[in-house]
């Protein structure tokens, strides 16, 4: 047993080496999206991109000196029009057309470019869609793609990857405009997102750090739940709030305070030991703010059309969060309860991970708030 119990504290202890040492932002970049709307005399394209994302291909800074200004922003807009534009191949009825003009882009408050194009048609029957450019974006981005008729219904949902780049639709067929009402449709896009939502949380680091923060000083399994409990119902109902525009926080602000609640919690587990009283309220307050995070992703891809607009891909998206949240849970926590109720470890096994996830989270305060 004593061998068993060694060897599950060093898997445990790696797997914290592995989470203090990812020098990553602790969110997965590769997210955009493709909006187009079929009218009756022109397709209007909308294409949405994380700027990390276009910078790769459109640098900004000018003049190399490792700021971007509002200025070079400006200026750089016609080159990223021409980037997308160039990317983005649109056919009718078997031919390929040309946008009427340049393109519009513009840039939000959430680090996203967003480009505009309107394309004049004739006859329509064929429609096809492929984003070239996900042949050039690293592995793994994936691009949320939907059609809608003039009226805003949904004709058609895909989740582009670079091994399928491409949608085809038949606009003349009448059923084509039922299609997202079917239940292999809908199933699909519930896929996607679910998919997306365990993606996120498994990738996303900090959210992780901060919950083995919280789970590192519980002793068994009610503690345990009520934690992840609250923090479930925290990060839901923030995510709902965003994902359905009813509040909005920067993402200059929501992604250096995670940064603070990881220092915080680490802080707290050395100063206050094994059993901190009130965690959960603790763990509800500041579980509303990684709700902003987990929202910027669909903030990202831009989903707010469709028949069910944003409500299937967020109650998805949020119910992957939650299995991958718990998958991740079911296999630490074992590991954590042991170690916490072996005397001789169990003290400096809490302090050793405290001060890891502190110097974690100062690491990412310092990488998003200076650099």
């Amino acid at each position: 047993m004593g061998f068993i119990g060694t060897a599950y504290g060093r898997v445990l202890l790696a797997a914290l080496l592995l989470l203090a040492t990812a020098s990553v932002w602790a969110h997965a970049p590769g997210l955009s999206s493709l909006d187009v709307l079929v009218n009756p005399d022109r397709l209007d394209v909308k294409v949405t991109f994380a700027l990390q994302d276009i910078e790769a291909f459109s640098p900004m800074d000018s003049d190399l000196d490792a700021e971007v200004t509002d200025g070079e922003r400006e200026a750089a807009k016609p080159a990223i029009a021409r980037l997308l534009a160039g990317q983005l191949r649109i056919s009718l009825d078997g031919a390929d057309i040309a946008p009427a003009g340049p393109g519009l882009v513009e840039f939000d408050g959430q680090n996203n470019a967003r480009a505009e194009f309107h394309y004049p048609v004739a006859a329509k029957q064929q429609l096809s869609v492929q984003s070239g450019l996900l042949m050039q974006l690293p592995e793994g981005h994936q691009q949320y793609l939907t059609v809608r008729d003039a009226s805003g219904k949904a004709l058609a949902e895909k989740m582009l990857t670079r091994q399928d780049d491409r949608l085809g639709l038949s606009l003349g067929d009448p059923a084509s405009g039922e299609a997202r009402a079917s239940a292999s449709a809908l199933f699909n896009t519930f896929s996607d997102f679910f998919k997306l939502g365990i993606e996120h949380i498994v990738t996303g680091y900090d959210h992780l750090l901060f919950l083995l923060a919280l789970l590192v000083v519980t002793h068994s399994f009610w503690p345990a739940v009520k934690i992840i409990t609250f923090f479930t119902l925290a990060h839901s109902l923030t995510l709902a709030l965003a994902g359905l525009n009813l509040v909005e926080l920067p993402s200059s602000f929501v992604e250096p305070f995670i940064a603070a609640t990881i220092i915080y919690v680490g802080i707290e587990n050395l100063i206050r030991g094994e059993h901190p009283k009130g965690r959960h309220w603790l763990t509800f307050g500041f579980g509303l703010i990684h709700g902003f995070g987990f929202a910027g992703v669909l903030k990202e891809m831009d989903i707010s059309s469709g028949d069910t607009g944003i409500l299937l891909p967020l109650l998805s998206f949020n119910l992957g969060i939650e299995s991958g949240q718990i998958a991740v849970a079911s296999l630490v926590l074992p590991l954590i309860w042991w170690l916490n109720n072996n005397v001789r470890i169990a003290d400096r096994f809490l302090r050793g991970c405290s001060i890891a996830v502190s110097l974690m989270g100062c690491y990412w305060l310092v990488e998003r708030t200076v650099f």
